[in-house]
């Protein structure tokens, strides 16, 4: 999936709903799913709507994969702390973000238990689609709060539980098994998750109702996921753009988004 956003930070501007053509590769058609959903407002300086990366802000991005997010706060100049527990991937991120503005930028290789890194530290927390991977989330969380300076924001997500019980009738085995997704949240567990660790809730918000139904069909496609070229994925992304185009499609994206979002998304803060 990820590499449908590869295009997403380049510099010319994102492409937008109006003038997304029908033959236009599906990294467009993903990138107007994004920035309809709040994501990556280079101008605004948000990475979501609602928590800005500022040149003054320290941040982690722990868990950082493929480095979408980490690449998005290194533009906006911020000091950059970018773990995961694959070293070859944070090597990988390393390498991408070489030559941008960041102040900093400060590669880990970390399971997170416990961080390496001092208390009160960090302005801004990031831990996207991470929590359903490990052991013990609340012990997970309790390192999160321990890092962040009081007011810290932070910006987590998970994958839907009503995505992911589409996905169970689906997908191999093996995708809910460790090391990929040992936990199912609720929209509740998740934020009770959020708030018994101490955090206040700002924003929630869900998104990828396109990435829901992306996924169901990559599934039984049989594709290896490094190269999913094919014509129901294909067919599937020139539906969405063509709904996108629509003067009410961004009306209908955010309804389906509502009823089977792909992730779950909590800004939160630590109090003061």
């Amino acid at each position: 999936m990820l590499k449908h956003l590869r295009n997403l930070f380049a510099e010319q501007p994102a492409p937008t709903a109006n003038n997304t053509p029908s033959e236009a590769p599906a990294s467009d058609f993903a990138l107007v799913d994004a920035c309809l959903s709040g994501w990556f407002d280079v101008e605004g300086g948000q990475l979501l709507e609602g928590f800005p990366i500022r040149a003054e802000d320290r941040v982690l991005d722990i868990g950082c994969g493929d480095g979408q997010f980490s690449h998005f706060c290194a533009k906006m100049g911020a000091e950059l702390i970018f773990g995961d527990i694959d070293a070859d991937r944070v090597a990988r991120v390393a390498e991408m973000l070489k030559g941008m503005p960041a102040r900093g930028l400060h590669p880990l290789v970390t399971d997170a238990n416990p961080l390496p890194l001092p208390d009160a530290h960090l302005d801004k927390v990031i831990a996207m689609e991470v929590l359903e991977h490990v052991d013990v989330p609340a012990d997970f969380m309790r390192e999160l709060v321990r890092v962040g300076k009081p007011g810290a924001q932070y910006l987590l997500s998970v994958p839907d539980a009503r995505s992911e019980g589409v996905q169970q009738l689906l997908a191999p085995a093996a995708h809910f098994q460790k090391p990929n997704h040992i936990n199912i949240f609720s929209r509740d567990d998740f934020e009770r998750l959020v708030t018994d660790a101490g955090l206040i809730v700002e924003r929630r918000t869900y998104y990828g109702f396109y990435w829901a139904v992306w996924w169901a069909f990559f599934w039984v496609c049989r594709k290896d996921l490094s190269n999913p070229d094919h014509p129901l994925l294909n067919n599937w992304a020139r539906t969405w753009a063509s709904l996108m185009a629509i003067p009410d499609g961004a009306r209908v994206k955010h309804a389906l988004d509502e009823v089977m979002p792909k992730s779950q998304a909590i800004i939160a803060r630590k109090p003061y």
